[in-house]
């Protein structure tokens, strides 16, 4: 599963600068104040860099450029920064949150949970570290283990929009429809404007046929989120559901041109196009949609009969091969096969492909003569 980390990217980085400002007392640093620095992430670590000629062996001067950058998206620059301020004072819990937080923007799930580790083993304790300690979980498909962090997180702060947000994934991904709904929209009512939890509700809602109930959640997602692909998805289908095919294709369209990794709005574009006969529209979508989920019902099956009304027999018995490495036995798509694959022999006319004729097999003995073996 693909995660959309909204709440991460918010919860964590005002996180960190808490954590920051309330660095020990005993530390003898001289901290730079940026108070009156408002231009943004990037900006303000540009600002520190002053500061840190000056004074080169200041940790806590590191681990702020480093939460700069993070904000900023610069991800390596931040690990190296945050990684220096480690090297220079390995005591402060906070720095390894920080680290956590670089590992987790660079996909490193191990790295991300060890590091979280030495936070927590180094005094470090905020709803945020259990926050990314479960998303984390969640994202390797540790289900239980997220829940259990986010649990934690709601422990210590029982209305945290983003640990409500994760159970529901985590639910959703254990089946558990019930559940997953009410903690979705436990954290949609504390943080309304979250497109991504509107995506869940609606794609939800779909699923179970509601269609009345996903419109009201895709209107408000696509207001915050005008560009996100999957909120137009989501709109597409409860159109589909209520009949209105046209409304539902022109935002399936849109989602593809937004977010070309949407398969499912592929695949509906492609099953309309298939079922209206037109197999070079449909073609394309479907290519796209097998190459990411190549078990998409029947998905393969019209891919097949769209090369082959076209006569693009070759690929036509690429695709009929595929359906029998997947559907062992099955006498329909090895029929198929010997279909396309004569239509092929026939177009290139190369003795190749030609059939032989058959000849008597000879009996093994006759054939075969082994030496003896002492």
């Amino acid at each position: 599963m693909s995660l959309l980390r909204f709440f991460l990217g918010i919860s964590v980085g005002a996180g960190l600068l808490g954590a920051c400002e309330s660095a020990p007392a005993s530390r003898t640093e001289t901290m730079v104040n940026l108070a009156t620095v408002q231009s943004g992430p990037q900006l303000q670590a540009q600002e520190l860099e002053g500061a840190i000629v000056r004074q080169p062996r200041n940790a806590s001067l590191y681990a702020r450029r480093a939460a700069f950058r993070l904000d900023a998206g610069q991800v390596a620059a931040a690990l190296a920064d945050i990684n220096k301020a480690i090297d220079l004072d390995d005591a402060p819990g906070e720095f390894y949150f920080t680290k956590a937080r670089a590992l987790r923007a660079q996909g490193r799930l191990q790295a991300t949970l060890e590091a979280a580790r030495e936070a927590s083993r180094r005094g470090f304790s905020s709803p945020e570290l259990n926050l990314l300690v479960g998303e984390t979980h969640l994202a390797a498909r540790h289900y239980q283990d997220a829940i259990d962090q986010l649990d934690r997180t709601l422990q210590q702060e029982p209305d945290h929009a983003g640990a409500l947000f994760y159970k529901g994934v985590a639910y959703i991904s254990l089946a558990d429809t019930v559940q997953a709904l009410q903690f979705l929209r436990a954290s949609i009512a504390r943080d309304p404007r979250q497109p991504e939890t509107l995506h869940q509700l609606a794609f939800l809602s779909n699923a179970y046929r509601l269609p009345a109930e996903a419109v009201v959640y895709t209107k408000r997602g696509l207001k915050l989120a005008p560009r996100y692909g999957l909120l137009w998805y989501d709109h597409g289908r409860q159109f589909e559901l209520q009949s209105q095919p046209d409304s539902a294709l022109r935002c399936y369209s849109r989602a593809i041109s937004l977010d070309t990794t949407l398969y499912r709005a592929d695949y509906r574009l492609g099953l309309a196009a298939f079922k209206q006969r037109q197999y070079a529209t449909a073609i394309p979508h479907l290519q796209r949609a097998v190459r990411r989920a190549p078990r998409l019902p029947n998905a393969r099956q019209m891919l097949a009969e769209s090369y082959e009304s076209l006569g693009r027999n070759a690929e036509a018995l690429g695709q009929y091969r595929l359906l029998v490495a997947e559907n062992p036995g099955n006498r329909h798509w090895t029929y198929k096969v010997w279909k396309a694959g004569e239509k092929v022999r026939q177009l290139r006319g190369d003795t190749l492909y030609r059939r032989r004729s058959a000849e008597p097999i000879a009996p093994l003995v006759q054939r075969f003569k082994p030496s003896v073996i002492n």
